[in-house]
């Protein structure tokens, strides 16, 4: 408890220093939309908004600016199950593709209802869409009921967000691979977050990890997804590091925890128990030696 109230207080501390020296946009009272207070803002300004439900797509337009609920000024959590970007099952929920960095901040919403669908790139990241460098701050996140060919929950292409107190749940990848994320030649970073539920017609019910990655996870909890071929829990085929993560409850044809292929991860007090596959209940690997320390399986 005393450690969550640190890292509220250290993200409050942050944020709200920045009001200071930027405008803030409040979203209905200023602009109508999430997306008209974007547009109206510059780089360093924060976008403020009031607890509802905006049905809505957004996109960051290349502007490394804060998107906040209501929880970014008052520190409660129930803001975030109050405040819902609901895509309508008509494209990403969240776009972020013209190079944003660390600074362009999404925090303590609902993201709903989005859908990737049709022809390239709209069939991928059903909630959250990263492409062309883009790096965004992801915290305070539910991300959940979205679909997309690929990256139903988040999809990554280049990309490298970091992804704090985030939960990914009952999202789907409904034609190939990463129910909960996909990530394509990115460098995701994952700390306090939750997969749960998630499904893959094809490989990585929880995270889909492609050649060209490197993806650090720190006390993540990855439990009930599932998947058709490989990867209930993690399908990788590129570099991994876990610390202090537990799968779970899994499921897959091959690999119902953990699928590794041709790279070799590194875990780090992992419990893998519960999981279940037709091959390699808790761990699949094909090619790979993964370097295990204080891990329960």
């Amino acid at each position: 408890m005393k450690k969550t109230k640190c890292i509220l207080s250290a993200l409050f501390i942050l944020l709200f220093s920045s009001f200071a020296i930027a405008d803030v946009i409040n979203v209905p009272a200023d602009q109508p939309t999430i997306q008209d207070g974007i547009n109206s803002a510059v780089s360093g300004d924060t976008v403020l908004v009031a607890a509802g439900t905006y049905v809505e797509n957004i996109n960051y337009n290349g502007k490394n600016i804060v998107v906040g609920s209501l929880f970014l000024t008052t520190l409660d959590t129930t803001y975030i199950s109050q405040t819902v970007i609901d895509g309508n099952n008509i494209t990403s929920v969240v776009t972020f593709e013209s190079g944003e960095n660390l600074t362009a901040v999404l925090v303590g919403f609902t993201i709903t209802n989005g859908q990737g669908g049709g022809d390239y790139p709209t069939w991928w990241g059903g909630g959250i869409n990263c492409e062309n460098s883009s790096s965004p701050s992801l915290s305070y996140l539910t991300i959940t009921g979205n679909s997309a060919a690929n990256g139903g929950g988040i999809y990554c292409h280049s990309s490298s967000p970091s992804l704090s107190n985030v939960t990914i749940k009952e999202n789907s990848a409904s034609t190939f691979s990463g129910g909960g994320i996909y990530c394509h030649s990115s460098s995701p970073s994952f700390s306090n977050v939750t997969i749960t539920g998630n499904s893959a017609s094809y490989k990585g019910g929880g995270i889909y990890c492609d050649w060209n990655s490197d993806l650090t996870l720190t006390n993540v909890t990855i439990t009930e997804n599932s998947a058709t071929n490989d990867g209930g829990g993690i399908c990788c085929y590129s570099n991994m590091t876990l610390s202090n993560v537990t799968i779970t409850e899994n499921s897959a044809a091959s690999g119902g925890g953990i699928y590794c292929s041709s790279y070799s991860p590194i875990l780090s007090n992992v419990t893998i128990t519960g999981n279940s596959a037709v091959s390699g209940g808790g761990i699949y690997c094909y090619s790979s030696s993964p370097n295990f320390s204080s891990t329960d399986r």
